[in-house]
């Protein structure tokens, strides 16, 4: 069941991505901050630090948006990006890294973005994700953190074990009270967990409870996906996974089957947040698959 469950979400993804125009996808800015901008577009949220020293960006969404992306930045800043952060491996969030290279840009990332984007990932019956180009594998990597000074922002980035995936990356600029989160984050959406390589529900919470301690209700959330965010915000989808979670193990517990569980409307008060790629059948038998044994 767990590997079927991740087949139909693999295809589920391929087929979006293959039916998806980029022609009409328009980039929009939106400043959080005096020189810290999101962008949104097609794809995870892309942070934007600009100033003196440069620009740096977070995640590059698809590749052939690649040009609208730098269309936009352009309307911000006349520097050039010196440097791209990836929040984890995934290709809505990676898929411009080579043309950002190609560009002069240095690449940050865990070092499981690197393992992943630079080898073929086996998916369930033998389907692989080719490797990336190596122009679009990080340079620079690390391991649980790392501290970068620029345009005198401290931006202290913190790897999050196995939640969305097995090297997502919290992205905090201290100075101005603004987190991006990644994925670990769908703003009013259930979220895509990767159990196929290394994300689990465990982890996803875990993650959430990390970027509660680091934020007050002051701080500016960028999700994965979604409008800026707050701290209200995120407890508010803490609060839906963990109810998600508690229904899950009690269904299991009460040894109904996962046929039963999807008629039992285990997402109840959550209308409206299947809304996204993952909706009320595919969560529940994500959360099915990882907590039956």
């Amino acid at each position: 069941m767990k590997n079927i469950l991740l087949l139909c979400g693999i295809l589920f993804c391929t087929s979006i991505f293959a039916q998806r125009d980029f022609d009409k996808v328009e980039i929009e800015a939106l400043q959080v901050s005096d020189n810290i901008y999101m962008l949104k577009g097609s794809g995870g949220n892309i942070g934007v630090l600009t100033g003196e020293e440069g620009t740096l960006i977070i995640d590059t969404q698809f590749a052939p948006l690649s040009e609208k992306i730098k269309s936009a930045i352009s309307d911000i800043t006349d520097h050039d990006v010196n440097y791209v952060v990836n929040t984890h491996w995934h290709g809505d969030h990676t898929g411009g890294n080579k043309n950002f290279s190609n560009d002069g840009a240095v690449i940050i990332a865990h070092d499981n973005v690197r393992k992943r984007l630079s080898t073929n990932n086996v998916r369930p019956f033998g389907r692989t994700t080719e490797a990336a180009p190596e122009e679009a594998w990080p340079h620079l990597t690390f391991n649980d953190k790392l501290n970068f000074y620029f345009n005198g922002h401290s931006l202290h980035l913190t790897h999050v074990h196995n939640a969305h995936t097995d090297g997502d990356v919290f992205i905090y600029f201290a100075d101005a009270n603004v987190l991006h989160m990644g994925d670990c984050f769908f703003k009013d959406r259930f979220p895509f967990i990767d159990t196929a390589l290394g994300g689990s529900p465990d982890g996803a919470l875990k993650a959430i409870s990390v970027a509660l301690m680091i934020c007050d209700d002051d701080t500016k959330i960028i999700p994965g996906h979604g409008s800026l965010a707050t701290k209200e915000d995120l407890i508010k989808y803490n609060k839906m996974l963990m109810t998600l979670v508690n229904r899950v193990k009690a269904s299991i517990e009460n040894d109904k089957s996962l046929e039963e569980a999807l008629n039992s409307n285990l997402t109840e008060g959550y209308e409206g947040w299947g809304s996204g790629f993952i909706n009320d059948e595919k969560i529940i038998k994500t959360l099915y698959a990882a907590y039956q044994q």
